[in-house]
């Protein structure tokens, strides 16, 4: 036990992290402002980049919100943005605020349906390799007529309810039992521990390939991601306009994506190929014969709710009725009030996986308009544009690629396709060759950004979510797992961009 309150403050910073971690933390607060004073801010801008990156590697350790928080403060007091800085970036990404805050919520009211849904799914296709196939087409056709970010929600849910129902029954306890913690292993018997951990392997591979597959279906289309409606409106294109400038590119690296998730699952390499077990099937067909014969005739009406505003969901956002936040809270409503959940604590529970990621996504804002503030990209958006013209799409490809992997995608395409529009204005470049470098900077920005947890926020609330604690996701497996997915949609991008455009 503590003893003096300066222990008792040390021993509560940062909570149940280790203690190297703490100590990193604090070494990278003591050295930012040496390092501003002795490099200048380029150079410290650049750390805190790299720091920042490091708190996201060590999700598992500690919730990237404190130590990542901590940076973004430091940063605002040492002068490396201002606070005007942050809530402009926030305002500016102020959708993907709304669709995080009301849309994961709105998923979280569907999940009986889903469940339901992807438990047959699970139940009646026994071949892994047709199921992989099946979670990266879900996730690319999804994404591409509504978002990333509300597929990704869908996918987690699904698989915390599949991962709750076996843990339940590997600790011991009742399908039925409501209050048990599907979190704390401390619990489960010794004979279920190896199937446990296959179907944590199992679940991994599967949100993988429906992760990238949000990759594969959201760079098609002006609604698939949140940056390409900003570059569909500075190049003037419709939704269809957007889908056949870049088909030459998706089509290709769709194609290209969905044999490597194939490959992976035949040749069980990279973390891929794991089996359902045969208990866990075997548990999973036991809930679903129990969910149906308890089922009455209120829980099927509320089944054909959800199956109706999910209708709905899919037809508002394809057609863009309104912002996607806007729609979620819309779904929010509709299901709770049809399905009579009306108290204050149930509501509440919807909530619980988004806020924290969305106060993240702040921190993450902060991070941002510092890279803004100190000019980071400059230097290599200027090299890029005084390159030859016929290399400059492929550069393009390239650079938007290499920095979305670090930083956020929405951010580098924000200030490329800013910079293009800006030289198309001037009379630098003509109008074919600026549409030619919009689709580069779209796909470049889109596809080699699976590298990386932080290049994607669907990637990035996949990592922080629930889920990746209980199927031992961390940041470096997701990099693994991600990286025959990043070189294989990266050269076939790129080799298109060279051989079409």
């Amino acid at each position: 036990m503590p003893r003096t309150a300066t222990q008792a403050l040390r021993k509560n910073f940062l909570g149940n992290s280790p203690g190297w971690y703490q100590s990193a933390i604090i070494l990278f607060l003591i050295v930012n402002p040496i390092m501003l004073i002795v490099a200048g801010p380029f150079i410290t801008g650049w750390l805190l980049i790299a720091e920042f990156i490091f708190t996201l590697a060590m999700a598992l350790k500690c919730y990237p919100l404190q130590p990542g928080g901590l940076l973004a403060i430091e940063a605002v007091i040492i002068g490396m943005t201002s606070p005007e800085a942050v809530y402009h970036e926030a305002i500016g990404n102020f959708e993907v605020i709304l669709l995080l805050m009301f849309m994961v919520a709105g998923i979280y009211f569907m999940r009986d349906m889903l469940l339901a849904a992807f438990s047959r799914m699970l139940i009646s296709v026994k071949s892994k390799l047709l199921l992989s196939l099946l979670f990266a087409l879900a996730g690319a056709t999804l994404s591409a007529f509504l978002d990333a970010l509300t597929v990704t929600a869908v996918l987690i849910t699904v698989s915390v309810g599949f991962y709750s129902v076996y843990h339940k029954v590997a600790s011991g306890k009742q399908l039925v039992d409501t209050q048990h913690d599907h979190s704390e292993d401390t619990q489960l018997h010794d004979y279920h521990r190896e199937d446990l951990e296959q179907f944590r392997a199992f679940l991994r591979s599967l949100i993988m390939h429906g992760a990238v597959g949000t990759a594969l279906g959201g760079v098609c289309t002006l609604v698939g991601e949140p940056q390409n409606l900003l570059i569909a409106e500075k190049a003037g294109w419709d939704f269809i306009e957007f889908f056949t400038k870049m088909a030459p590119v998706t089509m290709s690296t769709l194609l290209f994506g969905l044999l490597t998730c194939l490959a992976l699952e035949a040749t069980a390499s990279f973390g891929y190929g794991a089996k359902l077990p045969n208990a866990v099937r075997s548990v999973l067909e036991d809930y679903n014969r129990a969910q149906q014969a308890k089922r009455t005739q209120q829980d099927r009406v509320a089944l054909w709710v959800q199956v109706a505003v999910a209708l709905f969901l899919v037809v508002a956002l394809a057609f863009h009725w309104a912002p996607v936040g806007l729609i979620g809270l819309t779904v929010i409503v509709l299901l709770t009030a049809f399905n009579g959940i009306v108290e204050e604590h149930r509501i509440g529970h919807a909530f619980e996986e988004a806020l924290p990621f969305t106060a993240l996504l702040i921190v993450f804002f902060a991070i941002v308009a510092v890279i803004h503030d100190q000019h980071l990209f400059t230097p290599v958006i200027h090299w890029v544009l005084e390159q030859e013209r016929s290399l400059q799409p492929a550069l393009f490809f390239a650079a938007n690629g290499l920095l979305s992997a670090i930083s956020d995608n929405v951010f580098v395409a924000t200030v490329y396709i800013n910079e293009v529009k800006a030289a198309l204005d001037a009379g630098v470049i003509d109008r074919q060759h600026f549409e030619t470098l919009t689709v580069a900077i779209n796909t470049g920005t889109n596809l080699p950004s699976v590298a990386t947890p932080n290049g994607q926020a669907a990637f990035l609330f996949l990592l922080t979510s629930a889920l990746a604690p209980l199927i031992r996701l961390s940041y470096m497996r997701m990099v693994i797992m991600a990286l025959p997915y990043t070189i294989v949609l990266t050269s076939v991008g790129l080799g298109v961009i060279l051989l079409f455009y």
